[in-house]
């Protein structure tokens, strides 16, 4: 009799663990295909920077080295990286300057038409690029600012604003507005309660709007190559010249010297970025 009992619950109990397995089968798949996805393209980019020498029908090089990082960080590519962050922490500066005063006042008082005004900061975003920065090219060549430093951060902050204006809106929404009225009830002026109270509390949000803005100004390519060339060359630009001259080497040491500081930066953001304000986001 106690021998029929044990055999039903093992019965019982067989359904749900070979769900559990299945279930651990599917997420294990999952994350290899993900994987995959993710460290396929990266690991071509790493064999390419090392191999000195690789030939059809080989699966892997038949020449290894360092040839092509020090051709890399001895030629132009060191000019043009120091080119690339320089432009973007100037973009990164006048995004803070101008954002952060409209950001505050779009989030805090009665606008007329201010889902239009965030609207207009999208339109950049809602057409192809191209045409976008072949229109603002025309009005660059009336200025003279077509391959000059000046005309390739105003044009990267044609889309950076964008990400800047909507981040910024939403950290100052998650914001308490009782906060900043207790410290008015108590005597404090307005200027003084967003510089004490406001700002500090907004501080990370702002610090993750800026890294976001970096990364787009480091990595923007349509602008720059429009814009800058031949005069400004940054480091998409130089990567693309290398990959159009069947410079695969070069190339893909380019790729990932570009990539090691976006992967610190995001992981610095997903840091300093809070859920409420992505809660906020888009909120009127």
């Amino acid at each position: 009799m106690s021998a029929g009992v044990e055999l039903k619950q093992t019965g019982a109990h067989a359904p749900g663990f070979s769900g559990s397995i299945g279930r651990m089968i599917m997420r294990f798949v999952i994350y290899a295909f993900s994987i995959f996805l993710i460290m396929g393209p990266i690991s071509s980019l790493i064999i390419w920077s090392f191999a000195e020498k690789w030939y059809w029908p080989h699966t892997l090089p038949q020449e290894w080295g360092m040839k092509y990082w020090a051709k890399v960080l001895e030629g132009k590519m060191a000019e043009s990286l120091s080119l690339s962050f320089g432009i973007a922490l100037l973009v990164t500066f006048v995004c803070i300057l101008l954002c952060v005063p409209l950001s505050y006042l779009i989030a805090r008082y009665r606008i007329p038409a201010k889902s239009l005004l965030l609207l207009i900061f999208l339109l950049p975003q809602a057409f192809p690029q191209l045409p976008v920065f072949t229109n603002a090219m025309e009005i660059m060549y009336r200025w003279d600012l077509v391959g000059t430093l000046t005309g390739v951060t105003l044009i990267h902050l044609v889309g950076a604003l964008v990400f800047s204006v909507w981040t910024m809106v939403s950290v100052f929404q998650s914001i308490s507005v009782s906060l900043e009225e207790a410290a008015i009830n108590l005597g404090s002026s307005r200027i003084k309660t967003f510089f004490t109270i406001t700002l500090p509390i907004a501080l990370p949000g702002i610090i993750a709007s800026s890294l976001l803005v970096f990364l787009y100004s480091l990595d923007e390519f349509t602008g720059s190559l429009l814009i800058g060339s031949p005069f400004i060359t940054t480091m998409p630009v130089y990567m693309y010249n290398s990959a159009m001259g069947y410079e695969m080497q070069t190339a893909s040491v380019t790729g990932l010297l570009l990539m090691i500081p976006g992967i610190i930066l995001l992981l610095l953001m997903q840091r300093f970025m809070k859920s409420e304000y992505m809660a906020a986001f888009g909120r009127g």
